[in-house]
């Protein structure tokens, strides 16, 4: 009797496992078949899984296009450079919340981190006149701005959550010493936070890269647009789609995040789970 429970039990485990699976994999797997497909197997009445004749061709049509380089450049910029902005800012401020006391501590930290609850449109609506303001409408130093904005609360919680548990006798035992603060932050903390730095660093990459809305409305000239902009402007309209090559630049454009998590993937989980372990 108990094999049998055993049996059912794991029969239903890899089920749901297969469910979660496919609804996951799916998309991507019809996003790749699609890619191969040629303009006459994409636009039928009834598709089909597989292409009757794959074809690489739109894979040649994107890389022939010179806007793509382009595009990917302007987003490995802005991305990168929100990416580093926001671990910079966010370590000063969680370093400050969580190992300072100071009047009006708590109420800025909530303050900051209560900006995430807020729609991105919302912010969208807030950044936009003040970018104006700045001159920096149309600018990558605007986008990157915006997504420091986007990426900071999140950023700033996860490393309070880090830094919290760093214990204070290594920081009083410099102190004691005579290291200043300065030289507790950089030389003797920040190498024990390596893990949430690249958590915090890969999270606000992922969301620059894979961001569409503040990309389409603060970017206007098209030698400055990115690859969410680029791939809608370039492919969907009202006339036509041309859901082939979309599909391929999509798979292309996933490439640096998947790339980027595959090589950092120990330091992001460590980075997430070790704020949620007490030291």
């Amino acid at each position: 009797m108990l094999l049998l429970n055993n049996w059912r039990a794991r029969t239903g485990f890899m089920t749901l496992l297969l469910v979660i699976g496919g609804f996951m994999f799916l998309p991507i797997v019809w996003m790749l078949l699609t890619s191969i497909k040629p303009e006459g197997e994409v636009f039928v009445r009834i598709p089909t899984i597989l292409p009757h004749v794959p074809t690489l061709e739109n894979y040649r049509s994107l890389f022939s296009r010179s806007e793509t380089a382009l595009q990917l450049r302007n987003s490995l910029i802005t991305a990168v450079g929100g990416a580093l902005l926001t671990v910079m800012l966010s370590t000063y401020a969680a370093y400050s919340f969580a190992k300072f006391r100071y009047f009006g501590r708590k109420p800025l930290m909530f303050l900051m981190l209560s900006a995430q609850m807020f729609p991105f449109a919302m912010l969208l609506v807030s950044v936009y006149p003040m970018l104006q303001w700045a001159g920096l409408l149309d600018t990558r130093l605007g986008l990157i701005i915006a997504y420091i904005i986007l990426a900071l609360p999140s950023g700033t919680y996860m490393l309070y959550s880090y830094f919290i548990n760093i214990p204070n006798e290594i920081i009083e035992a410099a102190r004691v010493d005579g290291a200043s603060e300065v030289y507790i932050l950089h030389r003797i903390v920040l190498p024990l936070a390596i893990p949430a730095m690249v958590t915090v660093g890969l999270y606000s990459f992922m969301w620059a890269w894979n961001d569409l809305l503040f990309s389409l409305t603060l970017i206007t000239s098209p030698d400055l647009r990115t690859v969410g902009p680029g791939l809608l402007l370039s492919y969907l309209g009202e006339g036509r789609a041309n859901w082939g090559g979309a599909m391929a630049e999509s798979i292309v454009i996933s490439l640096p995040v998947v790339l980027g998590f595959a090589f950092l993937q120990r330091y992001f989980i460590k980075g997430l789970t070790a704020g949620a372990v007490k030291s």
